[in-house]
């Protein structure tokens, strides 16, 4: 198979790209093997007994783990997590200090609440009591959201807020008491490999269609030349006729 020049660089930016695209799909291999790894830690994680929650309790030993907190909520500290939507209707979380008996306190995201403007709640109609039971998960404040950071929001209360977050999970109520309507309790964070298999299929596809697209197309080139008369060939010709 003889190529021109052009044909040749062709081929050559082909297999460049061809290359690039197996590339990216071995690193999103590479982030799914990690992700799976992680999921692995969430999964024994939680499949150990609740961890008390405490006034030491570092956030590192409480992210991810199942937690058990007793208090009194702060129902005059409350705050809300705004723009939350449930199942496609806007709302938001109930964030609540729950002050423990050692005199430290926690955040506990109570759930979720309908909210036409994801904004504005009538928060009293939301209360479900004083003293609680929480049984819950351990997270840090997501990024950006000082609202609801404990290390953001530590000068505004009395008292010593622990550096994480308890996402309280149903059936898990204050004391077992019904909850007030409307408000949901968010379920455990599902635990999944994410998109990085179905990416790197993707982009393992793009190499192989560019590969054999490339050298198909080569082929074809070099065969519609190959028919071509050569310059002698040509004054040959001319000259016999």
């Amino acid at each position: 198979m003889r190529l021109d020049r052009r044909d040749r660089v062709g081929l050559v930016i082909a297999i460049v790209v061809a290359a690039a695209c197996v590339r990216l799909g071995m690193w999103q291999l590479d982030r799914l093997h990690e992700r799976r790894a992680r999921n692995a830690l969430l999964l024994a994680a939680r499949a150990r007994l609740p961890l008390e929650v405490h006034a030491s309790l570092p956030a590192d030993s409480a992210r991810d783990r199942r937690l058990h907190a007793r208090g009194v909520y702060d129902y005059a500290h409350e705050r809300l997590w705004h723009a939350r939507s449930y199942e496609g209707v806007p709302g938001v979380d109930l964030v609540t200090p729950l002050r423990l008996a050692d005199g430290a306190a926690v955040l506990v995201d109570r759930g979720w609440a309908p909210s036409p403007d994801a904004f504005h709640l009538d928060q009293p109609a939301y209360r479900e009591g004083d003293s609680a039971v929480v049984l819950g998960v351990g997270m840090l404040a997501p990024r950006g959201r000082g609202d609801v950071d404990p290390a953001t929001l530590r000068d505004s209360v009395p008292y010593r807020l622990l550096p994480f977050v308890v996402q309280q999970l149903p059936p898990s109520t204050a004391l077992y008491r019904p909850l007030p309507p409307g408000l949901i309790r968010w379920p455990i964070p599902e635990i999944s490999d994410g998109p990085h298999l179905s990416y790197a299929i993707q982009w393992f596809s793009f190499a192989v269609i560019i590969a054999v697209g490339s050298l198909a197309l080569a082929r074809k080139r070099a065969a519609e030349a190959a028919l071509q008369p050569r310059g002698g060939e040509r004054g040959t010709i001319n000259a016999l006729s």
